[in-house]
């Protein structure tokens, strides 16, 4: 028997017109599939109907995950895969299994032998790297840094010298309502002729993006708050 396919669906990081952002062929694909895996059902079903699903959403199975799910549990989730159906990890913004729960599938489904396809769409993470202006050749995904002020500010003392060490782009995020905080941390800590970039609201008509050393960026007003952001790090 033929095995079915996990399917890395990417969705939208703002509201934004499908068209700019996502191929006809990843439509065409979410139209093939009935079994859908998750972070949040109401945000996966919405998505499904901006892409104009033809499939009735009520008739798809959707199943929940989150960073403490049982990775016993993903064999279960994945065996209609074994049965020939397609499944689709579907994630919560941007690219499946980046900064999401969504790579312990993806890890059990090659040991299941099952073929896993990524399909295309927006990286917050690549769009600002790109449009950084920063080193392309070396860069390293840090995740969130420490919410404590003072483990924060350590880590990004050592990101910095990290990055001045191998000449390489430090990208990090933050959960929005903390975007001031991160950029205070930073000014505060890093060298004044270290670069820093923020790329807030990609692929929004609101989006920003700015890339100044940091005695540039204390001269200069900003307002990042509540908008979702990524971070990047040149020294």
């Amino acid at each position: 028997m033929n095995h079915g396919k996990l399917y890395l669906i990417p969705s939208l990081l703002a509201d934004t017109d499908l068209n700019k952002v996502l191929p006809n062929f990843n439509l065409e694909i979410i139209n093939s599939i009935d079994i859908y895996i998750v972070e949040q059902v109401r945000t996966a079903r919405r998505f499904l109907r901006q892409c104009g699903i033809l499939k009735p959403i009520d008739e798809l199975t959707f199943t929940e995950i989150g960073t403490h799910h049982d990775i016993k549990d993903f064999k279960t989730l994945l065996m209609p895969c074994l049965e020939g159906k397609f499944i689709g990890l579907l994630s919560e913004a941007g690219l499946p299994c980046i900064a999401d729960p969504g790579s312990r599938i993806v890890e059990k489904a090659h040991e299941m032998s099952i073929p896993v396809v990524p399909l295309v769409g927006p990286s917050s993470l690549m769009l600002a790297l790109m449009a950084s202006g920063f080193n392309g050749q070396s860069f390293c995904f840090q995740g969130y840094l420490p919410i404590d002020k003072h483990e924060r500010s350590q880590k990004i003392k050592q990101l910095e010298t990290q990055s001045l060490k191998f000449k390489q782009t430090q990208i990090f995020i933050e959960t929005p309502y903390r975007n001031h905080q991160m950029l205070e941390s930073l000014l505060a800590n890093c060298h004044p002729e270290t670069k820093i970039c923020i790329a807030v609201d990609l692929t929004a008509l609101s989006q920003e993006i700015y890339a100044f050393p940091v005695k540039e960026w204390c001269k200069k007003t900003w307002n990042f708050h509540k908008r979702p952001a990524v971070f990047l790090l040149l020294a």
